[in-house]
């Protein structure tokens, strides 16, 4: 199969697989993980297998990504029978498989084994280049480890790589981010996901803020947004996501295909899946994802059977994020029961405030004052819908 570009389209099932592991806990932070300890190590393999092997999907994976936590984190042999099996419940090779990465935890031994296993696509969590924002993160790795990790992605043939930045760093100026830009448009990746950083509660930059050690500046942050939009675009890169910039041809196909609603199977301890109708998680804990891996009824948190109501309400909310918006026509032909006159009073609502285009009476797309409010915008159409 060809392991550089990937045409993205609309993939039939997608497969994540949560791997929880990490050496620290980055202080913004609030997935769930858990330290690599060898014995937890062969019980979530074991756990993974199992779980792979009851669960029937009902036709092949198109697209696989691996997140954490650290995936890199597991030695190449652990990678190894963790792919064997994601291979065998695939069915095929899939389109698209991407695997992320610390710099920290990449080494030649295991990006050949996942070039053997037929992994096509690297994503890095970079966050700065800048040691002094490195430290503030609470990351372990340095501007050094990014650059020789970097090298070793593109010497072991990956021609599809992410690298992840943080945006809105505490005490980051326009000149900061800048280089930060400049730097990664310098080692020319095939994508970028650009997030601008979140207190999530019970991190420990969440504790710095709310004891007043460090401060939030919502105006600085929409401008440092502004600014890295402006600045990719210009080089080159196209702003299919509000989060998301990649070269012609190499957008993230499995990300596309959850932002569209479409159908994916989350496996391991805190993975969510959207398969068949229903929505549910997994359980954030890995004795206890365990004990279900074992049990003969499969037990799962917050399960929600899914209405043609809610699929209209995630793909309008996940639509309008996206680049090329979103089409009322194409919404009516998936949703015939949706209340088209409503929408598109919405929309025409929206494009009189200045925060969406309104293209041929059809195609709604965020402005930049739109896309810098696209949260509130989500919330305003949920009380509509609602």
């Amino acid at each position: 199969m060809g392991r550089g570009r990937v045409k993205a389209k609309e993939t039939g099932l997608g497969l994540y697989c949560h791997v929880p592991f990490c050496a620290s806990t980055c202080d913004f932070c609030a997935f769930y993980q858990e330290k690599p300890h060898r014995k937890d190590l062969d019980r979530y393999l074991a756990g993974m297998e199992k779980e792979l092997a009851w669960i029937q999907p009902d036709r092949p994976i198109d697209t696989v990504f691996w997140g954490g936590g650290t995936p890199g984190l597991l030695p190449a042999t652990d990678l190894k029978r963790l792919g064997e099996a994601v291979l065998e419940f695939a069915q095929q090779q899939p389109l698209e498989w991407t695997v992320e990465m610390a710099p920290s935890t990449v080494k030649p031994d295991k990006l050949k084994l996942l070039r053997d296993l037929g992994v096509n696509r690297i994503s890095m969590g970079v966050q700065s280049f800048q040691e002094s924002f490195l430290e503030g993160l609470g990351r372990l790795h340095r501007p050094r480890q990014i650059y020789q990790a970097y090298d070793w992605i593109r010497v072991a043939g990956f021609e599809n790589v992410n690298l992840d930045l943080m945006i809105a760093l505490p005490g980051q100026t326009v000149d900061d981010l800048k280089n930060d830009l400049e730097e990664v448009c310098r080692l020319d990746p095939e994508h970028l996901s650009a997030y601008c950083l979140t207190f999530e509660e019970d991190t420990a930059l969440w504790v710095k803020l709310s004891q007043g050690k460090i401060k939030q500046d919502i105006e600085k942050d929409a401008d440092l947004y502004e600014f890295t939009w402006e600045f990719l675009t210009d080089a080159g890169y196209d702003h299919y996501e509000i989060s998301n910039f990649s070269k012609p041809g190499f957008e993230c196909v499995h990300n596309l295909n959850t932002w569209k609603m479409k159908e994916w199977i989350g496996i391991g301890p805190s993975a969510a899946s959207q398969y068949r109708n229903i929505r549910y998680s997994n359980a954030a804990d890995l004795d206890v994802w365990l004990d279900q891996t074992e049990s003969d009824v499969k037990n799962r948190c917050e399960v929600q059977l899914l209405t043609e109501a809610d699929l209209l309400e995630d793909t309008i909310i996940f639509g309008l994020r996206m680049g090329q918006g979103i089409s009322l026509n194409e919404l009516q032909q998936r949703f015939p029961q949706a209340p088209m006159e409503e929408l598109r009073t919405f929309f025409v609502s929206l494009e009189t405030d200045g925060l969406v285009t309104f293209e041929n009476n059809d195609r709604a797309k965020l402005t930049l004052k739109g896309k810098l409010l696209a949260d509130k915008i989500a919330v305003e159409f949920l009380g509509l819908a609602g």
